[in-house]
C-alpha cells in the first residue's frame, strides 16, 4: 500500500469536510491515507504523496497551510503533490475563477504541485466568528461544496499517485 498524506487547514470544519471526502476517496482506490491538521504535520518524508487543503480568508490560505509548504519545500518537491482550497461562498461563487494566492502560487511552483483545484466554502452562521459572521448573515451563508466536483478530482489524485508509483 501507499501511504498518502491529506492535510487541511481551517477555521469551522469546512475544509475538514472537503478533506475527509478526499481521503475517502483515495481509501477506495486501496491507498492507505493519513489525515491531519496542517499545524500538526512534522514531517512528509513519509509520505509517497502529499494533499493540502486551506481555508481561503480575505484571498490567503491559513498560516499553517502555508508553513507546512514553506517548511518542507525540499521534501516536497520529491514526492506529488496537490494543493486546494475552499472559500467561494454565496449564490454568484465561482470556484473555477479563484486562482492561488500570490504566496501559495510561488510555493506551488517550487515544489512542482500538479493540480491545484478551489472547491466552493461553506458559511455558518452558528460557527463564524469575526468579519464572517457579519457575512454569514447575509446571502453568502450556506454550503456551496460541490460534492461531486470534490469527489471527482480525488479520483484524478488517486489516478496520479497511480501512475507516480508505476514510474
Amino acid at each position: 500500500m501507499t501511504a498518502i498524506l491529506v492535510a487541511h487547514a481551517g477555521k469551522n470544519g469546512g475544509t475538514r469536510g472537503i478533506a475527509e471526502a478526499i481521503a475517502g476517496e483515495l481509501r477506495e482506490f486501496g491507498l492507505s491515507v493519513d489525515l491531519r491538521s496542517a499545524g500538526e504535520v512534522c514531517e512528509v518524508t513519509p509520505y509517497r504523496a502529499v494533499v493540502v487543503g486551506s481555508a481561503l480568508y480575505y484571498w490567503r490560505w491559513r498560516p499553517e497551510a502555508v508553513r507546512l509548504l514553506e517548511e518542507h519545500t525540499e521534501a516536497l518537491r520529491e514526492r506529488p503533490v496537490w494543493l486546494f482550497h475552499s472559500g467561494p461562498c454565496g449564490p454568484g461563487a465561482q470556484p473555477a475563477r479563484v486562482s492561488l494566492p500570490a504566496r501559495v502560487a510561488l510555493l506551488a511552483a517550487a515544489i512542482d504541485a500538479e493540480r491545484t483545484a478551489t472547491f466552493g466554502g461553506r458559511l455558518d452562521p452558528a460557527t463564524a466568528r469575526g468579519f464572517g459572521r457579519l457575512l454569514a448573515m447575509g446571502r453568502r451563508a450556506g454550503d456551496f461544496r460541490d460534492w461531486d466536483r470534490i469527489r471527482a478530482w480525488a479520483r484524478d489524485v488517486g489516478h496520479g499517485v497511480r501512475a507516480h508509483a508505476e514510474l
